[in-house]
C-alpha cells in the first residue's frame, strides 16, 4: 500500500511528498493495517495523498482516499519491481515510509526509492520483537542476512511505537536515530462511551494468533472460579488454529468464539464488556487496548506490550504473562465491585484522550517528515 502525502512547506514554497508502503491492506492484516486506516484518515484533513495496495482478499475502505490496487502475488513479487521503480519516478518523492519487515515486497520498495536517493523511514512495528525473532528463527536470520539487517541500517531514521520498542532495536545494534511516536485511535470513531457495568463479560479481541496467548488465558479460566462471567473471544485467524482452540473449549460452558468484529460492531462488542483481556507474548503497541480504553472498559494485558500506564494511570493490569498471574488478575476481576471497574474504565478514557488521539500522533508524525 502507498499512502501519497503532500505536505505544505511555508518556508520555500516546496510541497514535501511522502510516500506510505504497505504490502497488504486487508482487514484482517491486525493492528498494523488499523493503524494505517486510523493515520491516514487524520492526514487526509491536512494533506492530499492517495493509496495503491496490493490485492487484498477484504480490502478495507477508507473514506474520502483514493486506493489503487498493485497485482501483489507473494510468488511472484519479483515482478513488481519495475512496477515500483516507475511509480517512484513519477511520483518523485522527498520521503518513502515502509510499515513493516520481512515481507520482500517492502524490502523491493525500499531499495528501488534508495537507489533513487530518496529518503527512507522504516516503521518495524513490532516485527523485530524478542518473542518474533525467537519464532521461525532460522527464517528470520536468514532474512537479515540477505536483506532485512541492510535495509534497515541504510533507512534515515527508524519509527518506534513505544520506549521499549526503542530499547529493542537498539540491543540488536541498529544505531540508526529512532523516533518515538505511539499508535493511537480516532476518537471521532467512538460515538459513544460504555454507560452499565456489572454485566460480568470478559472478552478478548484481536487476531487469534498463538502470539496472543489465547491457550494461556483459557488455562487461567479453567482453573478459576468463573462462576456468573463469561469470556467471548472475537477475531480471525488461520482456520485448522481457530479450530484446535475452539475444540479445547468444550469443557467450559461460559466461553464462546463469536468470531471478527468490524466497524460499529467492534465498538457494540467492546462496551458489552466489563474487562478486556489481552494476554499476548508480544505487541508494539495493542491497539486494542487503546479502543477498549476509549469506550471506558478497564484491561488486563501484559508486560509483553508497551501498557504500563495501565497501571499507573489505575485503569487495569499489566501483568507477566503466566497462568498463574492471569488467574491472579481474573480473582481481582471477579471480586472487583462494580463500582471500582466504573471508575478504572472512566480513568482509562481520560488517559486516551490526553495521550492516544490519533490526532496528536498525525501532528508528530508531520513533524518527523518536516525535520527531514
Amino acid at each position: 500500500m502507498f499512502i501519497k502525502i503532500n505536505l505544505p512547506q511555508p518556508k520555500n514554497n516546496h510541497t514535501m511528498k511522502v510516500i506510505h508502503y504497505i504490502a497488504s491492506i486487508d482487514k484482517s492484516g491486525g493492528g498494523t493495517t488499523e493503524y494505517m486506516r486510523l493515520l491516514s484518515k487524520v492526514l487526509k484533513d491536512v494533506t492530499s495523498f492517495s493509496i495503491a495496495t496490493g490485492l487484498s482478499k477484504e480490502p478495507i475502505a477508507i473514506e474520502g482516499v483514493q486506493i489503487k490496487f498493485f497485482n501483489n502475488k507473494m510468488t511472484r513479487w519479483f515482478s513488481l519491481i519495475n512496477e515500483y521503480r516507475a511509480y517512484l519516478e513519477e511520483e518523485c518523492p522527498d520521503i518513502v515510509h515502509i510499515n513493516g519487515i520481512w515481507s520482500p515486497q517492502n524490502w523491493a520498495f525500499q531499495n528501488e526509492a534508495q537507489k533513487l536517493g530518496i529518503k527512507v523511514i522504516v516503521s518495524p512495528h513490532g516485527m523485530l520483537e524478542p518473542w518474533i525473532l525467537a519464532h521461525n528463527p532460522i527464517k528470520k536470520k536468514i532474512a537479515l542476512f540477505l536483506y532485512q539487517k541492510s535495509a534497515l541500517k541504510k533507512s534515515l531514521c527508524l519509527h518506534a511505537t513505544a520506549q521499549m520498542e526503542a530499547e529493542n532495536l537498539q540491543a540488536l545494534g541498529f544505531k540508526n536515530p529512532i523516533h518515538i511516536i505511539p499508535n493511537g485511535i480516532h476518537l471521532r470513531d467512538v460515538k459513544k462511551l460504555k454507560e452499565k457495568y456489572g454485566t460480568k463479560k470478559m472478552i478478548f479481541m484481536s487476531r487469534i494468533h498463538p502470539k496472543k496467548g489465547i491457550e494461556l488465558l483459557l488455562d487461567a479460566w479453567r482453573t478459576s472460579n468463573t462462576e456468573g462471567w463469561t469470556l467471548e473471544i472475537a477475531g480471525s485467524g488461520e482456520e485448522e488454529y481457530v479450530i484446535s482452540l475452539i475444540q479445547s473449549t468444550v469443557d467450559l460452558e461460559n466461553v464462546h468464539f463469536v468470531g471478527p468484529k468490524y466497524g460499529e460492531e467492534k465498538w457494540d462488542f467492546l462496551r458489552s464488556a466489563d474487562v478486556m483481556v489481552l494476554p499476548t507474548h508480544s505487541e508494539n503497541f495493542g491497539i486494542v487496548v487503546a479502543e477498549a480504553l476509549a469506550v471506558a472498559v478497564p484491561v488486563i494485558t501484559t508486560h509483553g506490550t508497551p501498557w504500563e500506564d495501565l497501571e499507573i494511570h489505575k485503569c487495569g493490569w499489566w501483568i507477566d504473562l503466566s497462568v498463574t498471574n492471569l488467574e491472579k488478575a481474573l480473582f481481582k476481576v471477579f471480586n472487583a465491585p462494580t463500582m471500582l471497574l466504573e471508575m478504572m474504565g472512566k480513568h482509562g478514557r481520560d488517559l486516551i484522550v490526553k495521550k492516544y488521539d490519533i490526532k496528536t500522533v498525525g501532528k508528530k508524525m508531520v513533524e518527523l517528515y518536516n525535520t527531514m
